[in-house]
């Protein structure tokens, strides 16, 4: 706990950032679920999934085709976080079409922006899951404005 009230102190006194250091922490979140959920429309999976955790991850894995039962690699300390994170992101990518060393790179430096990128993109198409453990609706790609069913 000590070690999280250092970090505090560092940000709202000694650098005298105040509130405005959370503020943009909380921007920041926002924007990175709203393309996430965004990016699940994108491959035909229901964008809340975004905001429920434990879905989040079972949605996520869907994407590239992992069975669900992989979300728990992402819990081991080291292994989860340093390798089967950017190893999944970079699969995510390279169902979109992406497969240069740069996408790669940027996915894992950028990864908020990336994927605003991917999701919020006209010329990028999701092509599919890279494993076929999972079966998804054929890709399709979005249509643009009023060519959505209505009601009434």
């Amino acid at each position: 706990m000590d070690y999280l009230m250092g970090i505090h102190d560092y940000f709202y006194k000694t650098l005298g950032m105040g509130n405005a250091f959370y503020y943009a922490i909380g921007f920041v979140t926002i924007i990175a679920l709203l393309a996430q959920w965004r990016l699940y429309e994108k491959c035909r999976l229901p964008g809340l999934a975004a905001f429920v955790p434990i879905w989040n991850i079972v949605v996520f894995l869907r994407i590239v085709g992992r069975p669900a039962w992989q979300g728990w690699l992402f819990l081991v300390p080291v292994y989860g976080q340093l390798y089967f994170l950017p190893k999944v992101w970079i699969e995510v990518v390279q169902c979109f079409g992406k497969r240069s060393m740069l996408d790669y790179i940027l996915v894992i430096a950028l990864n908020g922006l990336y994927v605003m990128n991917l999701a919020f993109g006209e010329n990028e198409q999701y092509l599919g899951p890279k494993f076929n453990a999972v079966h998804l609706p054929p890709p399709t790609k979005l249509s643009k404005g009023g060519a959505r069913p209505q009601l009434a």
